[in-house]
């Protein structure tokens, strides 16, 4: 019988590679693809050994316009079939809008946006033949609540994924492809390091954490079962709900005091 493959994106590190180790605890095969073949080629190595799974590494820039493609031709010159795409790889842009170039602003939008579109429009017609796939679109609480000072297109382009992934849900799903788009909260990660923000965010109380472990489960048991959209963890559940009910100037009160204090603006 031949075995389902998983690709994901951003998966040389935390909540990729959580995910990655996730798919293949449950049986499938998968494709890695991230910048750092190094990292790729270690996680590989471990997969391989702890569950007997296949694992295709591709070493590859999303910022790149060119990448997706890429990936997908290597993806069919090897001849695999993508049943599972996970759309995780990521980053975000410390400050103002003001203060990054317009090239720092171009390549964001091409990793978080433009790549997720087009790896889903190369892959889902795949999973339409088959008549079974699932994708997830790894989005963000902050797609979820109004935005606020600093990391400006962070929560712009968050919010995008869900709403396109809500939508290629309801296109897909007669088909027999799920799509979820996941909206963490913060995680344990090398996230906020790139970012040259773990001083700062690691003044929130604990109960604001997650681990990229449970994130990964709760993705893969979410995206099995059709869910939509999936917020990890009780505690920001809640939040959505009350930023949903609340006033908008009590929200944005809130959300003004939080970036203060927690991001660079």
């Amino acid at each position: 019988m031949t075995k389902n493959t998983a690709l994901i994106t951003g998966a040389s590190a935390g909540i990729g590679a959580a995910i990655a180790r996730v798919f293949a605890a449950n049986g499938f095969d998968l494709v890695l693809t991230a910048r750092r073949a190094d990292r790729l080629e270690a996680l590989a190595g471990e997969l391989r050994s702890a569950h007997g799974c296949s694992v295709h590494v591709i070493a590859a820039d999303l910022a790149d316009p060119a990448a997706p493609a890429r990936i997908f031709d290597e993806v069919t010159r090897a001849g695999l079939t993508i049943d599972a795409l996970v759309n995780n790889a990521g980053y975000g842009l410390t400050g103002g809008f003001l203060d990054s170039s317009w090239d720092q602003h171009r390549d964001f939008v091409q990793v978080m946006v433009t790549a997720v579109a087009e790896l889903c429009y190369r892959f889902a017609p795949g999973m339409v033949k088959q008549q079974r796939g699932w994708i997830i679109n790894v989005a963000s609480v902050a797609g979820l609540v109004p935005g606020s000072a600093g990391h400006t297109l962070y929560g712009a382009v968050k919010a995008l994924v869900v709403k396109f992934s809500q939508s290629l849900a309801l296109e897909l799903h007669a088909k027999g492809v799920h799509v979820t788009a996941l909206c963490p909260g913060f995680t344990y990660s090398e996230f906020h390091d790139v970012n040259n923000m773990r001083a700062q965010v690691s003044q929130l109380p604990k109960w604001m954490w997650l681990d990229a472990e449970t994130v990964a489960s709760q993705a893969y048991d979410a995206v099995m079962r059709g869910d939509i959209v999936y917020v990890t963890g009780r505690v920001y559940r809640i939040l959505i709900l009350l930023v949903r009910y609340a006033p908008d100037w009590l929200v944005n009160s809130v959300l003004k005091r939080f970036a203060k204090k927690f991001r660079r603006v």
